[in-house]
């Protein structure tokens, strides 16, 4: 049976009064890869969060397929199949690249030797097993940000949602992430959402983008009509991207 949708229904979120989403509704569907952009300040990790459950709903909900999710902790919604990766990392600094990876796997129910068999093969589709052994806090910024992302997949997840997976990166770090990326919803059967500044690598990689500013959406729909939407330009991209 396929994974349902992930559906973000009017989703409101407010800190000390202010909102910083207001009615936001967004869907992604299994196999499908959306970005998220918009300026700084214009909700995107703040939607993430809601869907995690890193921060409470001022209203709305958030979906998965016919069962809400939004009011569970984020462990139950990484349980019911959302993981994520954070704008800082968060790796075990002082665990080796290995048992990051492992410990997620772990976490999520699989017993030592699947965790150990299955970190291992994530670490050789991100090119990590040289640092296998090494600590996470030996890594360059790029390789934990690898890591991290090697250890999301490590729940098995349904649906990945990445906040600026490509910062840190060079050119060719970011250009071998995006084939990874791309194949994630073939290989998997995964929904991908990434927020990420790079737009080369956004437009590239998304079936989908989703526009906010000021915690509203100004646009979606595919990259070639996004880009050209005069909202779009003027929040955001400016009309020399728009002519890239």
């Amino acid at each position: 049976m396929p994974n349902p949708s992930l559906k973000v229904v009017d989703v409101a979120v407010e800190f000390s009064g202010l909102r910083a989403l207001n009615g936001v509704s967004l869907t992604l569907s299994p196999g499908e890869i959306v970005g998220l952009i918009g300026p700084n300040g214009s909700g995107k990790t703040t939607m993430i969060n809601a869907m995690t459950g890193q921060v409470p709903l001022a209203g709305g909900q958030v979906m998965l397929g016919d069962k809400q999710i939004s009011g569970l902790t984020p462990r139950k919604i990484a349980l019911e199949g959302l993981s994520r990766s954070f704008q800082i990392v968060r790796l075990f600094n002082n665990m080796t690249v290995l048992d990051n990876v492992e410990s997620a796997a772990l976490a999520h129910g699989c017993s030592l030797r699947v965790a150990r068999e299955k970190a291992q093969t994530l670490l050789g589709e991100f090119g990590l097993s040289p640092r296998a052994d090494d600590l996470g806090a030996s890594l360059s910024y790029g390789d934990k940000r690898r890591v991290e992302i090697a250890r999301a997949l490590a729940a098995d997840p349904a649906f990945l949602l990445l906040d600026e997976p490509a910062a840190g990166m060079n050119e060719a770090e970011t250009e071998a992430l995006l084939h990874i990326l791309a194949g994630l919803p073939k290989s998997r059967g995964l929904g991908l959402l990434i927020i990420d500044h790079d737009m080369s690598l956004i437009m590239r990689l998304c079936d989908r983008l989703h526009v906010l500013a000021f915690g509203k959406t100004i646009a979606e729909g595919k990259a070639d009509e996004v880009r050209r939407n005069p909202a779009v330009i003027e929040a955001y991209l400016g009309s020399e991207a728009a002519r890239a």
